[in-house]
């Protein structure tokens, strides 16, 4: 798995694990598979769990109310983590940056690439580029990867439904 410098794929996956949250081990290992992640090591029912728990605290994350407090809860995760990057050609098909020593548990990997990736999509397009819907009754949470960063809805339907909502509103009175 390339971490590239917006960390699309890993805050992708984050984003959709705690949406549509996993069902199983198969689940979680299919998922981390469809965008690309090579584990080391087969996710196992432990795995599984703490990829849950770690998903928890990401989600604070989101929630944050401003970059200070979402550099806040961050860090922890990248201190707890990740450790100092390191060049791998692991899969041989490329050179490319580590942020954690080789052969770790599944669950371990899944949380540096999320934490990694996360800390790289804040710091190169914008440390209010994840939130949770805005339209009224949704609680997911999105990762804004739009080119103008005005990202406020998990889903074009979450954000037609909402200004339906409003036109409606506005034509009542």
């Amino acid at each position: 798995m390339h971490i590239n410098p917006y960390g699309r794929d890993p805050v992708g996956l984050a984003v959709d694990l705690v949406n549509r949250p996993v069902e199983g081990v198969e689940d979680l290992a299919r998922r981390c598979a469809d965008v690309g992640f090579v584990l080391e090591r087969e996710i196992d029912p432990d795995d599984f769990a703490r990829v849950r728990a770690f998903l928890e605290r990401w989600t604070a994350v989101v929630d944050a109310a401003d970059p200070p407090e979402r550099a806040e809860r961050l860090n922890p995760l990248l201190i707890e983590f990740a450790s100092a990057p390191r060049l791998t050609d692991h899969t041989g098909d490329g050179w490319h940056l580590h942020y954690r020593p080789e052969d770790l548990p599944a669950h371990r990997q899944i949380a540096v690439l999320v934490s990694v990736g996360t800390a790289l999509h804040l710091t190169g397009r914008g440390m209010d580029r994840l939130g949770r819907c805005a339209a009224r009754g949704c609680d997911r949470v999105y990762a804004d990867f739009s080119r103008n960063g005005r990202q406020r809805y998990c889903s074009p339907s979450c954000g037609n439904r909402d200004a339906v909502r409003r036109h409606r509103a506005r034509h009542r009175g």
